[in-house]
């Protein structure tokens, strides 16, 4: 198998065709300048010496050190074995509200989409540690499962909208059940993160927490909104701003953030409870605290190893360069003699 470690410096070979248009520029320039002094005749009895041929192969050496340098940059590599990697770190489930009250916009630009900003930085960040996602409204569903893909991940993470969920409500203890069913293996460090605006929650979620405490899973959550509350935007489906949302007494609902709730989750699996706000990333502050945590062992994984063949390139290329650097555009003696042997003039 074969690649570049760095691809990138290939797109320096477009100067290539640019150094020899300026070469040819140049000796155009020169050839008419050099006629408007003295005719050929004249030049050869002037100077006598001077070879085009060595001019010309002068600069094709300096044109294939150049590639060969821009080759050697970009670090060809071989691959020569498969070897056996261990993949060791955390499991984390994200749980994420995507019920239409994360649509308030007490958060900028929205509870929905700074969460998901937020899981997306966190992705970027993430090595070697597994992560998952739930979203969950009046019912949970697994958005993806434990993965260390992180591109994918980030995909269907931007899929992730409120009608991501049919059911209308705040699921939170179904949520939790899910993540915890979902983790595969039992010697691997677990951590459920919980983020939601904290609002109506549904089902018995102190059993919940309860059953995830007793398999050794941590959860963090973060509630985002405000205590003061914010009416929620509805839109059609183009995108375009309706209104509020309304009760059946025709007034804006507010929701409000539900703090309690969230700090009782957080302290009966001994994890930690954020205040979301517009300014602070909450989820690196847990991964942070996560980082503490001891690594384990959740599988194995076949890479090719490559070796660095740069120097095949980058020798040759200064051997031509030290070649091109004694190279003169004086004719040679035995050249000259040649010539006067075959009548060349």
């Amino acid at each position: 198998m074969f690649r570049f470690a760095h691809p990138e410096y290939l797109n320096a070979l477009y100067i290539v065709p640019v150094l020899i248009a300026v070469y040819l520029i140049l000796v155009y320039y020169r050839n008419k300048s050099v006629q408007k002094f003295a005719d050929k005749e004249l030049l050869k009895f002037l100077i006598p010496d001077y070879s085009s041929f060595k001019s010309s192969l002068k600069f094709l050496l300096f044109l294939a050190t150049v590639v060969l340098l821009i080759i050697s940059l970009a670090n060809p590599q071989v691959g020569t074995r498969l070897t056996e990697v261990k993949q060791t770190g955390i499991d984390v489930y994200i749980v994420l509200d995507v019920s239409l009250s994360m649509q308030a916009e007490d958060i900028k630009p929205n509870r929905l989409e700074k969460a998901k900003y937020q899981i997306s930085s966190l992705i970027q960040k993430l090595r070697g540690d597994r992560i998952g996602l739930v979203v969950f409204s009046g019912d949970a569903y697994i958005q993806f499962p434990l993965t260390t893909d992180y591109s994918a991940a980030n995909l269907f993470l931007s899929a992730v909208g409120v009608f991501s969920v049919p059911q209308p409500g705040t699921a939170v203890a179904s949520a939790i059940d899910l993540a915890r069913k979902s983790f595969d293996t039992l010697s691997t460090q677990k951590v459920i993160v919980v983020i939601t605006d904290g609002e109506d929650h549904e089902g018995d979620i102190s059993s919940s927490v309860s059953e995830a405490s007793a398999m050794g899973i941590k959860i963090y959550t973060i509630g985002l909104g405000s205590p003061e509350g914010a009416p929620i935007p509805v839109y059609n489906n183009r995108g375009e701003m309706m209104g509020f949302k309304k009760d059946r007494d025709d007034n804006t609902v507010i929701s409000k953030l539900d703090e309690q709730v969230l700090i009782n989750i957080a302290e009966e699996s001994g994890g930690k409870y954020f205040r979301g706000n517009n300014y602070e990333d909450h989820l690196q502050k847990i991964y942070d605290d996560l980082s503490l945590i001891e690594k384990s062992e959740f599988g194995t994984k076949k890479v090719t190893d490559f070796e660095d063949r740069f120097y095949y390139f980058l020798i040759p290329a200064l051997l031509l360069l030290i070649i091109e650097f004694f190279i003169s555009e004086i004719k040679s003696v035995w050249y000259s003699r040649l010539n006067k042997k075959l009548g060349i003039e």
